[in-house]
């Protein structure tokens, strides 16, 4: 089985390396970009499983470089950040990064993330090629299509990242049934490491706002305090 081609763009050449001696046993192929005008040209011009990128770098910024690629590409892309950059995971997040790492990450959540970003990737790809041409979850004016993996709300298309779209059809599926963060992380990544992970609840307020509501008056999903969300069905009184 041919290894799976990653790159890591990223400044700090020593971290280069070491998350390189790490992945390369595990079956990976690693290469680098060292600024983010270099990291961008790479992309395009190769063809990779997954891409690890930090977010300040030299030239142009991770940011933009994903605000870039996103234009052109939906290769996996895992943010790095740094500890406690808040407001740089929800920004990469929102552009259509697919995890994010904090830089004092350990080998074995690397692993894992990246696992479950290329996993759901490919996951993706074989879905979109077998799934039944009638397919579709509506909810009044919100229309959700597996075929395409697209939404509707009204007349417009909502502009989803790929996991947000995982993450809609999958509390659509189950409306009426509150899932935990833990079950949500489990559908839609394949992590089952963290007990409970702030990415879901950035996903979510973004997918939200795509919606048109917020989390005090919600239309479609609803936050269970201490549990998870639930997806509301039509019936449901607004509260």
């Amino acid at each position: 089985m041919p290894a799976s081609k990653i790159l890591i763009v990223d400044d700090d050449r020593k971290l280069c390396r070491l998350m390189a001696d790490y992945l390369e046993p595990m079956g990976y192929s690693v290469e680098a970009a060292h600024n983010g005008v270099q990291g961008l040209e790479m992309i395009m011009a190769g063809d990779y499983q997954a891409v690890i990128l930090d977010v300040m770098m030299p030239q142009m910024d991770g940011l933009e470089v994903l605000k870039q690629l996103r234009r052109e590409s939906d290769v996996p892309v895992l943010m790095l950040t740094a500890r406690g950059d808040e407001t740089d995971r929800i920004v990469g997040l929102e552009m259509g990064a697919d995890d994010y790492l904090p830089k004092t990450f350990s080998s074995r959540e690397l692993l894992a993330r990246l696992r479950a970003v290329t996993r759901r990737h490919a996951r993706t790809g074989s879905q979109s090629a077998s799934r039944d041409q009638n397919s579709r979850l509506v909810f009044e004016d919100l229309e959700i299509d597996e075929d395409s993996r697209s939404a509707r709300l009204g007349a417009a298309r909502l502009e989803l990242t790929p996991l947000e779209y995982d993450l809609l059809a999958c509390l659509a599926k189950s409306a009426g049934r509150v899932l935990s963060r833990d079950q949500l992380l489990d559908a839609v990544a394949g992590r089952d490491f963290e007990a409970f992970d702030r990415s879901v609840d950035v996903h979510i307020s973004s997918l939200r706002r795509k919606l048109g509501e917020g989390p005090r008056n919600p239309r479609f999903i609803q936050t269970v305090r201490s549990v998870g969300y639930l997806f509301k069905k039509p019936e449901e009184p607004e509260s």
